[in-house]
């Protein structure tokens, strides 16, 4: 959100995925949305900005210390140790993106239903609403 850390990851696969586990929801407020990026396909840039917590026995958590934005979770042990999954929010572009898989479906709450009548606004609307005169919040 700052720009203090930015990166670049190549290969990049068109599928990611949703996590409903308690510390997703907690870091995110809701689910965490990621993508899976090997390692090593991953530059990051302002690496001294960059703080990262243990959330598990077997994972951390990445964010930006100066805004606290998420950045990537990262598996610290076990058969899948190294592998990280980036925020999709980061990525300039998810056109032809798409959710292949959902981890820990057992812990769906009312969070996640999207009710048929719900009320959708649209930039202009949300602008309009909240942002001052003439102010994009963009």
């Amino acid at each position: 959100m700052c720009g203090a850390v930015r990166f670049r990851a190549d290969n990049v696969p068109s599928d990611f995925g949703a996590c409903y586990c308690d510390s997703c929801r907690r870091w995110s407020g809701d689910r965490f949305v990621g993508v899976h990026v090997d390692t090593q396909n991953l530059k990051v840039f302002g690496g001294a900005d960059i703080n990262s917590v243990r959330s598990s026995d077997w994972a951390e958590r990445a964010f930006c210390r100066h805004c606290g934005s998420g950045l990537w979770f990262r598996i610290t042990a076990g058969p899948q140790a190294g592998s990280t999954s980036l925020s999709v929010g980061l990525m300039d572009d998810v056109s032809g993106m798409k959710l292949a898989r959902e981890f820990y479906v057992d812990r769906k709450t009312c969070l996640h239903e999207l009710p048929e009548d719900r009320e959708q606004m649209t930039t202009q609307q949300v602008e309009a609403l909240f942002a001052p005169e003439g102010v994009s919040a963009q």
